[in-house]
């Protein structure tokens, strides 16, 4: 995903900068991926934005002026000096800030895009910046800013990519960012936002939730299977509840889905089945309980399964193991009681693999008896399919609907 990411950003500059301007970038062309977020950096401007000729878009960079200098004076601390640049009313020149000539019939140029990744500039974002509604692009990772978003920001209508990873920013969930019209890419990760996550993240047709490593707690929205993400990532946030039990009814695309490192209890739902392009689902560190659903069989893009550090039972299923695309699965820590023939033919396929600190009989590196002899959620009721055997995946999904439909009340 992340080289999605940059890839999505550099395909995006190229789009909206004519190509005699996209390699007129002066200060280069690196790439600024890490732990705390991805995305193109090309620093120093545009060198040869031409001056604009009076009556042509000197409103658009009058108000960009105006916009980026309002933004400066709320930069407290720029230790690398990337705003020395910020001089004077030729916007294009500006460190970081990119522009080109607009699609449609308005005069150019206008600013189409900020990238200050890794510039560890300390301030906070103002309402200004909203009037740079031809931006198309917003990366702000690696840097010290505070606050939290401005109500204006609900104007940036041509706002695709938003990139506030590892900052300091709080607060509640910036429920702004659901009213900018055409994003698509939302990167929250690695500050300390809190409260819930409101289920119309899940509604809006964003293709990266990146949410992890903040403070959100209360339960997962019931609609998460309404996104129509590639990748969703909630891992570290203080997040409770079940999975919910509508878990991929929407026959979501997601690829990768990371709830790791929560408080999340209950079972792990049938629905997972039906995310058949899933390659990474991860929900470790967490309290889930019950038996593997043998829905799981069906995701037979997985490539990473980690369900290590929680409290489930019963057999690892043959199915699970007979996954031709696995390439690490992970049980550890957890109360499993035994492993099918399969599972013991993953070492014979370079398939990385750790049942340890389970329950399985004659197996090295277990719990010791005493754990074993009571088993967590023993009495816990999941919702699970007639099971009809063999399992067939292509009609999973009628019959998990019909079975919550006749389960509810």
């Amino acid at each position: 995903m992340m080289e999605k990411s940059w890839l999505l950003a550099f395909t995006l500059f190229l789009h909206v900068i004519p190509r005699e301007a996209a390699f007129g970038v002066s200060g280069g062309v690196g790439l600024g991926i890490g732990n705390a977020g991805s995305g193109v950096w090309i620093g120093g401007g545009i060198s040869n934005t031409p001056t604009p000729s009076p009556g042509s878009s000197a409103s658009n960079l009058n108000s960009a002026y105006a916009a980026l200098q309002s933004w400066k004076s709320a930069i407290t601390d720029d230790p690398l000096k990337v705003l020395d640049t910020w001089v004077g009313s030729d916007v294009c020149a500006y460190k970081g800030v990119f522009c080109a000539d607009p699609q449609d019939d308005e005069p150019g140029p206008v600013v189409v895009g900020i990238d200050l990744n890794h510039a560890n500039l300390q301030g906070t974002l103002v309402k200004e910046i909203s009037v740079l509604t031809d931006m198309s692009l917003l990366h702000l990772n690696s840097n010290r800013f505070s606050g939290t978003l401005p109500d204006t920001f609900r104007h940036l209508i041509s706002l695709q990519e938003l990139d506030l990873s590892n900052n300091h920013f709080s607060g509640p969930f910036p429920t702004v960012t659901l009213y900018i019209p055409n994003l698509m890419y939302l990167d929250l990760r690695f500050n300390s936002f809190s409260g819930p996550i409101p289920e119309d993240v899940f509604n809006k047709k964003l293709d990266a939730i990146f949410l992890n490593n903040n403070q959100f707690d209360s339960q997962i929205p019931q609609n998460l299977g309404n996104s129509p993400a590639s990748v969703i990532n909630l891992a570290n946030n203080k997040l409770s509840g079940n999975i919910p039990s509508s878990f991929g009814l929407m026959s979501s695309k997601v690829k990768e889905i990371l709830f790791l490192n929560n408080q999340l209890t209950g079972c792990i739902p049938q629905g997972v089945g039906l995310f058949t392009e899933m390659q990474v689902l991860d929900v470790s560190y967490n309290s889930l309980m019950g038996h593997l659903p043998d829905t799981i069989s069906c995701l037979n893009q997985i490539e990473v399964l980690n369900l290590a550090h929680n409290k489930l039972s019963g057999q690892v299923p043959e199915l699970v193991c007979s996954l031709k695309s696995l390439a690490n699965l992970t049980v550890a820590y957890n109360f499993f009681s035994g492993l099918s023939q399969d599972c013991a033919k993953l070492f014979f396929r370079n398939v990385g693999f750790d049942f340890s600190l389970n329950c399985i009989p004659g197996r090295d590196m277990q719990r010791p008896q005493p754990e074993c002899s009571l088993i967590p959620g023993g009495g816990l009721s999941c919702l699970r399919i007639p099971s009809p055997q063999p399992l067939i995946c292509g009609s999973l999904a009628e019959t998990l609907e019909a079975n919550l439909s006749s389960s509810s009340p």
